[in-house]
């Protein structure tokens, strides 16, 4: 994830990096731009096509659908920056889990339970990242032994459980105390299966081809309407609202999937750095 400043909104008028998407769009911008040239070199110089021609009439369908088009693009990416403030809000949810959780288990527990909880409670949260972008990073030092071709959260979440349950038959926890402790475990499992149902269900394919479809025909008529009154001057004004509406698409596409390693998409790892850390601190 890229951290700026909002109010520095200047300077990023000059600035391009990687996540800016003119720099996937320059090609498709300059073919576009040279397909407009050609079109409008077609109609006037080659045809010799007039300016009342029935071809200039694709202008009122474009002044149809302008407004529903824009519509249908707010709402996409609307959509998409719902599924990516939604996750925010879930590791949210378990950065919070994980203090509480260690809260509550500093004071119950002996010295040797809590050097376990210590690495195992910031563990679920990385293998909980590396589950959703379907990875898995084998840890030396790791006192939980795991199995990377399973389910990884839970096999971390499992351990967790085991230890508590082992420490209310020791007589460290009480049934009344086992309560509360476990219903801060079992949202750990909660928050994994709220993070793979946004990961395992994307924008319905129909609608994704749709809006592509409809960006791809609105651009490839732009020629025939406006080539009359713009001429050769339409070749830049046709790349530049191509760079407007695919960067919209592009932008929803990215930040749909809030979960993995793009400019945009969530900062996992520093969430994961601060959780072992405030738990460290906690158990210190």
């Amino acid at each position: 994830m890229i951290y700026y400043n909002p109010k520095l909104w200047f300077s990023f008028i000059f600035k391009i990096d990687k996540a800016d998407t003119l720099r996937k769009l320059f090609p498709l911008i300059i073919s576009v731009a040279a397909y407009a040239g050609i079109v409008t070199f077609l109609l006037l110089d080659v045809l010799h096509v007039t300016k009342d021609s029935i071809l200039t009439r694709v202008i009122y369908i474009h002044q149809t659908i302008g407004f529903v088009f824009s519509l249908l693009l707010a709402f996409r990416i609307n959509s998409a920056y719902d599924r990516w403030w939604e996750g925010r809000k879930i590791w949210g949810s378990l950065t919070n889990n994980s203090r509480n959780l260690a809260i509550k288990l500093k004071h119950l527990v002996d010295d040797d339970s809590a050097s376990f909880f210590e690495y195992a409670i910031p563990l679920y949260s990385r293998v909980l990242r590396d589950h959703l972008r379907d990875s898995y990073t084998y840890e030396k030092d790791s006192i939980i032994a795991i199995d990377a071709n399973k389910h990884v959260p839970n096999q971390v979440a499992s351990s967790i459980i085991k230890e508590v349950y082992k420490l209310n038959k020791a007589g460290q926890i009480n049934p009344e105390q086992l309560v509360s402790i476990t219903a801060e475990i079992t949202s750990f499992t909660d928050i994994c299966g709220a993070c793979e149902r946004i990961k395992k269900t994307p924008i319905p394919f129909s609608y994704s081809v749709f809006i592509k479809k409809f960006i791809f025909t609105y651009i490839v008529t732009l020629p025939f309407t406006w080539a009359f009154d713009l001429k050769y001057f339409i070749m830049p004004i046709i790349g530049f609202i191509l760079f407007v509406f695919t960067s919209i698409e592009l932008i929803a596409e990215e930040i749909e999937d809030p979960f993995g390693i793009d400019a945009n998409d969530l900062p996992l790892d520093n969430i994961c750095e601060n959780i072992e850390k405030h738990v460290g601190e906690i158990f210190a």
